[in-house]
């Protein structure tokens, strides 16, 4: 049994704390949250997907203004911490290449890969990242998805990710399984980390590199970390606990949605992406719920799996609304546990408060006591 909390490693690169602040796109974690947790020792995450809302000529210059401020947000990041920054980037980006590679060319730790596989045209992206030491981090759901995101890397690349992080269906956001599966027990984050574990093993050792995995969806206190790390992960993702601090870059109507929620504000929506999402009832979803469409102009095919002919409503839009609190025009995606948030706090309280129960659960473990 695990007496002390571990250092996460990823290659060279070791967060002291072994905690992943998830990536949350439409700008909830930017610079101030990835900065503010990168300084407590964990891993901080900027999220990518429509960070142009930012700049002045977002619905103009979609692409460009994108990777203007990305660059901005990792610099300013940079500017206040010397900790282990990151990138989350979904594939189904139709820019998904081009923030790749800003991220890359601005030397950025790691980059995470969910919401898809990420598989062609990255050789010359690998080539220049191990240059520059950048990590490769995919995000899964499934054991199948993990070999054949292995596989093809080792084929045509000759390299394997650098860790992988284990996504189950408790998380917020866009999720990686079918609606059927997501309260199926089979595929509890319990479940489904044990094969790939296996499979990560197996890999790993044909390479002759140690690939850590991390897990992620539904992990809220100390305990929860105590349990995963003794049952084989190296570190934990989590990102619902870090909306509800100080420095979460999204409005205080936003984080106040999280606090006001309760467990059946919760729901299951499809998103425009193709993907079932975790979100926070509200009367925007309710009226899309009722089949009522939400009027928008699409500038720019954000999302290759988006069919915005078809489309109730601009799911860009909708989170850049909410990001700004407006969310009578918009959503606030959220984990499963969102309804056990009660109030805001700083980082390194919250930090230090995930530390504490890992002590605790640790010492009731000593104890023999079953029950943490």
């Amino acid at each position: 049994m695990i007496k002390e909390l571990p250092n996460l490693k990823i290659g060279e690169l070791t967060a002291k704390v072994p905690i992943v602040q998830g990536g949350m796109s439409v700008g909830i974690s930017l610079s101030g949250l990835a900065s503010a947790v990168a300084n407590e020792g964990g891993i901080g995450v900027i999220g990518a997907a429509a960070i142009g809302m930012l700049e002045n000529d977002f619905y103009t210059h979609y692409e460009e203004a994108n990777q203007r401020a990305l660059r901005k947000e990792i610099r300013k990041a940079r500017a206040k911490t010397n900790g282990i920054l990151g990138v989350n980037i979904m594939v189904a980006l139709s820019d998904y290449y081009e923030l790749i590679k800003t991220a890359v060319n601005e030397g950025i730790d790691i980059v995470f890969a969910g919401a898809g596989l990420p598989l062609k045209n990255l050789a010359s992206i690998v080539d220049s990242a191990k240059k520059i030491k950048t990590k490769f981090v995919p995000i899964v759901s499934s054991v199948r998805s993990l070999n054949v995101l292995f596989s093809y890397w080792e084929k045509h690349y000759n390299e394997l990710p650098d860790a992988v992080v284990v996504e189950g269906p408790m998380a917020g956001g866009h999720l990686g399984f079918k609606k059927e599966q997501i309260d199926d027990p089979r595929f509890k984050l319990e479940k489904i980390f044990v094969d790939i574990l296996k499979a990560v093993d197996v890999f790993a050792k044909k390479f002759k590199k140690r690939i850590p995995v991390i897990a992620a969806g539904g992990i809220y206190t100390g305990f929860d970390i105590y349990k995963f790390l003794n049952m084989g992960v190296s570190g934990v993702q989590m990102a619902t606990r870090f909306v509800a601090t100080k420095e979460c870059d999204a409005s205080d109507k936003f984080k106040q949605a999280y606090i006001n929620a309760t467990k059946d504000d919760i729901m299951i929506i499809d998103s425009p992406v193709g993907l079932p999402g975790r979100a926070i009832r509200n009367s925007f979803l309710e009226d899309v719920k009722m089949g009522m469409k939400k009027p928008f102009t699409c500038t720019y095919k954000c999302l290759k799996t988006c069919d915005y002919r078809k489309a109730p409503y601009c799911i860009a839009l909708a989170l850049t609304n909410a990001k700004k609190g407006i969310l009578q025009n918009g959503f606030a995606f959220a984990g499963a546990n969102v309804y056990r948030v009660d109030k805001i706090v700083s980082v390194k309280t919250l930090i230090e408060s995930l530390i504490d129960e890992f002590y605790t659960a640790v010492s009731l473990a000593n104890r023999g006591t079953a029950a943490i």
